[in-house]
């Protein structure tokens, strides 16, 4: 049992030696390649075996002989193995330059696909992973270029919304200044109402901007959607009357909601205003309110004909505005961002789907707790 013990002995020291020595090379070369590193794992493994034998053939004092037979079985198991390294590291530099290679066209804004070939279950998992990336990558692409789109159209649609009224108002006022106004009452309210219409739009700008941003502050307080409904009818009543359509809101439901009362009355007014706009004279448009297993739904249903299919998931996008609403009329295109944004901000969601005849807007928030 001592000869055991003192073999055990002799035969860690020398491997310990020879793994220290490893380890310190190891450092040096950390920067270096992976065959090297594995290379120099091989030959530690081999040279620790062989010094333990050393050792132990030392403190048993070994003929020569068995000395040398020892020596060259290691020898030759150092070959194998310092052979093997380097064939099992070259491989994986290959496998790792290929998935570079691959990596750097979903940088450039390619798509990435994996290398063809078996590879090790890391970089399979790498290749997972950079597959991945790479799907993200593109919808966020994707979602830059039409949030892109969107802004130019804002842009453009804005400009031409700002100069009609600015037209107008510089030639009212000349026609003012040099006392050519056979009605100067009815310049100065046409004035008067440009001037709210512009105000109105650069209202609407800034409280998109705020929610793009993050900082819309929300007062949240219980209250009734009922009184909310009620407070937004009768605020669109008078278009309403001015487009010969018939609102009616005789199906809301006394439901208690937490949110923001000034925030949401926005949300009910533009989709109200909204829909009497493009409801034809004579059309109805209806607002309801009740529970549903999501929360608390409120529609709005107008008679507009409908919205094509394709254009249905463009409708609260920034800006955006159909093609029979390019006068300057309907608005710069914000009301119904606005609408999503509010909605959202609050934990809920805008949808709009067609029904006969028309349209119908939908908002579901979070029932309040009881």
């Amino acid at each position: 049992m001592r000869d055991t013990l003192l073999i055990a002995l002799f035969a860690f020291l020398g491997a310990a030696a020879a793994g220290l020595l490893g380890a310190g090379v190891l450092w040096l070369l950390r920067r270096r390649s992976f065959t090297v590193s594995l290379t120099v794992v091989a030959a530690v493994a081999v040279t620790a075996m062989l010094a333990g034998t050393l050792a132990v053939a030392q403190a048993m004092f070994l003929s020569r002989h068995d000395l040398s037979v020892v020596t060259t079985v290691v020898a030759m198991a150092a070959v194998v193995s310092l052979a093997t390294a380097l064939i099992l590291g070259r491989w994986v530099v290959a496998r790792s330059r290929e998935l570079a290679v691959a990596a750097r066209s979903f940088g450039d804004g390619g798509d990435f696909s994996a290398p063809d070939g078996p590879a090790t279950a890391e970089l399979e998992d790498l290749s997972r992973e950079l597959a991945a990336t790479s799907a993200k990558l593109a919808e966020s692409r994707d979602r830059e270029r039409a949030l892109e789109t969107s802004r130019r159209e804002l842009v453009a649609w804005i400009s031409h919304d700002l100069r009609t009224p600015l037209a107008g108002l510089r030639a009212m006022s000349e026609a003012l200044e040099d006392g050519v106004a056979a009605d100067p009452d009815r310049y100065l309210k046409q004035i008067r109402t440009e001037v709210e219409r512009l105000n109105g739009m650069v209202g609407d700008l800034f409280e998109l901007s705020r929610i793009h941003a993050g900082a819309l502050p929300l007062s949240l307080a219980r209250m009734s959607l009922y009184d909310l409904v009620g407070d937004a009818v009768a605020g669109a009543a008078p278009l309403a009357r001015e487009h010969g359509v018939r609102l009616v809101g005789d199906q809301v439901a006394a439901i208690p909601v937490e949110v923001d009362g000034k925030e949401m009355s926005r949300v009910l007014g533009n989709l109200l205003i909204n829909a009497i706009r493009r409801t034809p004279a004579d059309g109805t448009v209806a607002i309801a309110a009740e529970r549903s297993p999501d929360g608390v739904v409120v529609s709005v249903t107008d008679g507009c004909g409908g919205i094509p299919e394709a254009d249905l998931p463009r409708v609260f996008d920034t800006g955006w505005r159909g093609t029979d609403a390019r006068t300057p009329p309907a608005g710069a295109g914000l009301g119904l961002a606005i609408v999503r944004g509010i909605v959202e901000a609050h934990d809920g969601r805008a949808t709009v789907r067609n029904i006969p005849g028309g349209c119908r807007f939908e908002v579901v928030l979070p029932a309040a707790a009881s």
